[in-house]
């Protein structure tokens, strides 16, 4: 007799069934971008010949770090980039998107996207005299490609991309519709193109700068890092603007030529090597709960068999109580601090009460399950990662048993 770890009711270990013969093709399609994004990564490391002193810290300034200079070759020819700088030094995405924004663009320069407005005396962007302007989605969360083509024509220093749903309802961008926006700016204008690349790695077979993208930056706590990377991030693209960011990370003049590595090295190398894979479990996480939440009557988005281009799921669960009942559940499926029961708060920047589920080995770890929502309509709450699929799949089972168990499904 197997033992049962945990109780589930029959209409919950059904839906489970359910949905996972529900899910099966698109795992078979997740599968195979899987494995050519391994052999992708693998390949990196033959070609670069990755061997164990590569992974020996350095101390002071970091001079002749063989280790933290093939890893940065790995991640350029990983993601088709000429060059890239990967530093345990960037504290999280945000740092990383800003060093990269404030290397490339100089005052006068206008960016093309959204970028923050508020605050004063805090050295944004705004402060320093770069202006932006702004080119709105359609009503079906599509790129807008002929507003674009029309304001590129006023020659923006940068065009911003995120490729990330983020917390919003609208579509992820695919590689496909980044490259289009690429060709009508570059058809149009000198502006560099840079995307936003959290959440999206090793999503599909190719990342943004194989389709034209002339900068891309993201999180090594999120999918490049692979749930082994203890921090940092990570810039690529053309080398000239690699070296632009390279500057401002340090100083002009010793750009990536200084910064030790300390102990970082082994965890930041293993964890792009394991990154397609647990990309890979996150995906399989996401559908599923999809598929599950399908059959419950929930509007979920990306659909079960839509095809996926980040690792977000977005349940819309229809009241707050369901939301705070399932993030219960999700924490309760934790393997780090499943007793805490999360409950809503007051979190600044918000203008309404948040919920937010996770227990994680690697604190804010966007791969490893957690799930978080605020308060408000429609009352949807994002699902993201998972380090691998089985115990990702039992921790969305106990938010659903959470919802049984109060009457909520």
């Amino acid at each position: 007799m197997k033992k049962e770890f945990f109780t589930f009711d029959e209409r919950i270990k059904e839906a489970s069934k359910k949905a996972l013969a529900k899910a099966s093709v698109m795992f078979n399609e997740i599968e195979e971008i899987t494995e050519y994004n391994q052999q992708k990564v693998l390949a990196a490391f033959i070609n670069n010949n990755v061997c164990e002193a590569d992974f020996s810290g350095t101390t002071g300034y970091g001079y002749g770090d063989r280790g933290r200079e093939k890893l940065d070759r790995i991640y350029a020819e990983a993601f088709g980039a000429e060059d890239a700088i990967v530093r345990h030094t960037f504290t999280c995405g945000t740092h990383t998107l800003a060093v990269a924004l404030f290397g490339i663009l100089r005052p006068g320069d206008t960016m093309l996207c959204v970028i923050g407005l508020s605050g004063e005396g805090m050295g944004s962007l705004k402060e320093f005299g770069v202006s932006y302007a702004q080119v709105d989605l359609k009503t079906d969360g599509k790129p807008d490609l002929e507003a674009i083509e029309k304001a590129v024509k006023s020659n923006p220093k940068m065009v911003y991309i995120q490729r990330s749903r983020g917390y919003s309802l609208r579509p992820s961008l695919s590689v496909d519709e980044i490259g289009e926006i690429v060709d009508i700016v570059k058809k149009n204008s000198d502006a560099v193109v840079m995307v936003d690349n959290c959440y999206g790695e090793f999503v599909e077979t190719r990342e943004p700068t194989e389709v034209g993208a002339d900068i891309i930056a993201g999180s090594l706590i999120k999918n490049a890092g692979g749930a082994l990377a203890r921090t940092g991030g990570y810039i690529a693209g053309k080398k000239e603007l690699v070296e632009l960011c390279a500057y401002r990370a340090t100083t002009p003049g010793l750009g990536k030529e200084v910064g030790c590595s300390l102990d970082e090295n082994r965890n930041m190398f293993m964890g792009v090597f394991n990154a397609p894979n647990v990309v890979g479990s996150a995906l399989k996480a996401a559908v599923f709960a999809a598929a599950m939440f399908e059959d419950f009557g929930f509007d979920v988005t990306p659909a079960s068999n839509e095809s996926r281009h980040d690792i977000i799921q977005a349940l819309c669960l229809k009241t707050p109580e369901r939301l705070v009942a399932f993030c219960q559940g999700i924490q309760s499926g934790a393997p780090v601090d499943a007793y805490v029961v999360p409950e809503p708060w007051d979190m600044p920047g918000y203008d309404s009460k948040v919920i937010m589920a996770a227990g994680a080995f690697i604190m804010g770890s966007s791969i490893e399950l957690s799930a978080d929502a605020p308060l408000r309509e429609p009352f949807a709450v994002w699902l993201q990662g998972g380090i691998n699929f089985s115990s990702a799949k039992s921790a969305i089972m106990l938010a659903a048993q959470k919802l049984l168990k109060e009457g909520l499904i």
